[in-house]
């Protein structure tokens, strides 16, 4: 059974910083993608990043780029987003999701297993 799990979320400073975190089971995690994605409340869920299998390649959204860093390590089959520069628009809950390939993707429809996500708050 996969299961991916989000922590790290909270309540932030609009200029602060967060570290994301995302713990996956039940298949081989270095085979394939990850990615961070997340929902506002009256929005849809939209693309955050992206990570390879290897982490050799990454893909952001505009939004965040520059400001949001992707990163993993295999050997603890875990996956980080580090979040500088917060804005209070960057509010949102955030969801972690691994996908059906190796390759970065950013539709929703290539990712197979979701996190319950994790809610990050920044305050103006």
């Amino acid at each position: 059974q996969v299961q991916v799990v989000e922590s790290g979320g909270g309540l932030v400073q609009a200029g602060g910083s967060l570290r994301l975190s995302c713990a996956a089971s039940g298949r081989t995690f270095s085979n394939y993608a990850m990615a961070w994605f997340r929902q506002a409340p009256g929005k849809e869920r939209e693309f955050i990043a992206s990570i390879s299998y290897s982490g050799s390649s990454t893909y952001y959204a505009d939004s965040v780029k520059g400001r949001f860093t992707i990163s993993r390590d295999n050997a603890k089959t875990t996956m980080y987003l580090q979040m500088n520069s917060l804005k209070p628009e960057d509010t949102a809950v955030y969801y972690c999701a691994q996908s059906r390939f190796g390759r970065v993707a950013y539709s929703k429809d290539d990712y197979s297993y979701w996190g319950r996500g994790t809610q990050v708050t920044v305050s103006s």
